[in-house]
């Protein structure tokens, strides 16, 4: 299968190297210099360092090129978009006059502005009836590329597009299912983020692993009360796109989004903390949204609101942790 990666951050390029041992992989990255300088060194120095890319994995910054190896035969094609959201309504505009044959993109979020899912940003920008659908699930681009197990689902309506992803990318160390619980699943790894950042900080404040569990089970709670609310399924939370994606980015290591929180709890700021990160955590840009998005609809979010007051309001960690403590008593379900 001919397949392009829009995107040459660590997550792309983790499934490229992944990818290319099975099928024709294109690897497109914005930036010419980064992406001569890793089709010359067979290594992106700037987003997945100490990682061989294989001479079969054509790296390249030419868009024309990327989008023709899918278009020059769209029976066997498939175009992976791993931008984050924030880059992902540019892209579609791009590919909009195109005539590529689907978009399945890996990022996870709400746009800032609009608060709009990545599904609602493509249907916006390229029509309904495109082929389209979110690859998601509990994924650290570095264990991919190392080849360790990982699981992950396709989320569509479109019963043909989830064949052809699980075709693609099923297979070795990668395990594929398919739903189409769209919203589900957006919602799943959108809101996990946040939470992370919350488990983040009461590590960081030493609050003990009962107060982590506690907050990564109310914080699917969170994530179920919103996604139900737009539409999706419960027992999608109960998944790979909803608890398997929150505990592996609550408790794992290589979490962006659980360093901001550890940070926080240091006392440093935000802008010195997405500085020294060099990536992006989606669970920053997302909060702001997620919160009007929940207030408008009058979703209760408690954990959610505290890490926007403790990212935008000035609130400082200990208080944010205080305000969750002092909420009244209520039944769990």
């Amino acid at each position: 299968m001919n397949i392009s990666i829009l995107g040459a951050g660590a997550w792309g390029t983790a499934l490229a190297i992944n990818l290319v041992q099975r099928h024709q992989v294109v690897l497109w990255g914005r930036n010419s210099r980064a992406m001569q300088d890793a089709a010359l060194q067979r290594e992106n120095m700037d987003y997945l360092r100490g990682f061989h890319l294989p001479e079969s994995l054509q790296v390249t910054s030419d868009f024309e090129l990327a989008v023709r190896h899918v278009t020059q035969a769209p029976a066997d094609g498939l175009l992976i978009v791993a931008s984050s959201v924030s880059g992902l309504r540019a892209l579609a505009q791009t590919l909009r006059d195109r005539e590529v044959p689907n978009i399945v993109w890996l990022c996870k979020g709400l746009e800032e502005q609009t608060r709009l899912l990545p599904h609602q940003i493509v249907r916006q920008v390229m029509g309904e009836d495109m082929p389209a659908g979110a690859l998601s699930g509990p994924s650290f681009a570095q264990e991919v590329a190392r080849g360790l197990p990982c699981a992950l689902t396709i989320a569509s309506s479109d019963k043909a597009l989830c064949e052809r992803v699980v075709a693609a990318v099923h297979g070795g160390n990668l395990r594929v299912y398919s739903s189409d619980d769209l919203i589900g699943v957006e919602i799943g790894g959108a809101v996990k983020n946040i939470l992370a950042i919350a488990t983040g900080a009461a590590d960081g404040l030493q609050l003990g692993l009962n107060a982590r569990a506690a907050l990564i089970t109310r914080g699917l709670a969170e994530i179920s009360r919103l996604g139900i609310a737009l539409g999706g399924r419960a027992e999608t939370f109960m998944g790979l796109s909803g608890v398997g994606d929150l505990i592996l980015t609550c408790t794992g290591d290589l979490s962006r989004n659980r360093r901001v929180g550890l940070s926080l709890a240091q006392g440093k700021k935000l802008d010195t903390i997405v500085a020294e990160l060099g990536h992006v955590a989606e669970g920053v840009r997302c909060a702001q949204a997620v919160r009007s998005l929940a207030q408008e609809l009058n979703i209760d979010m408690p954990i959610t609101n505290a890490v926007a007051g403790a990212l935008f309001d000035g609130i400082s960690v200990q208080e944010m942790v205080a305000q969750l403590l002092s909420r009244d008593p209520r039944e769990e379900n």
